[in-house]
């Protein structure tokens, strides 16, 4: 069961002061996209990315294929 709004987490590994984001990927099965918003600003806006995508950023980044920013 999938619910239509979206259920945010930040990584367990956010310790930084706040200076997060925030997911919410309950919406890959049902939507197909994986949803984004700044921890800070909650009722900000949220980027919403095709599931695929969002995957493929997270591969290339765990190998180290973006380079430095």
């Amino acid at each position: 069961m999938t619910t239509e709004h979206p259920q945010w987490f930040k990584s367990s590994y956010s310790n930084n002061g706040g200076n997060c984001v925030e997911l919410a990927v309950n919406l890959a099965p049902a939507r197909g996209i994986v949803s984004v918003r700044d921890s800070k600003m909650t009722s900000g806006p949220v980027l919403s990315v095709p599931a695929a995508v969002f995957t493929t950023f997270v591969a290339s980044v765990k190998d180290d294929r973006l380079g430095a920013v």
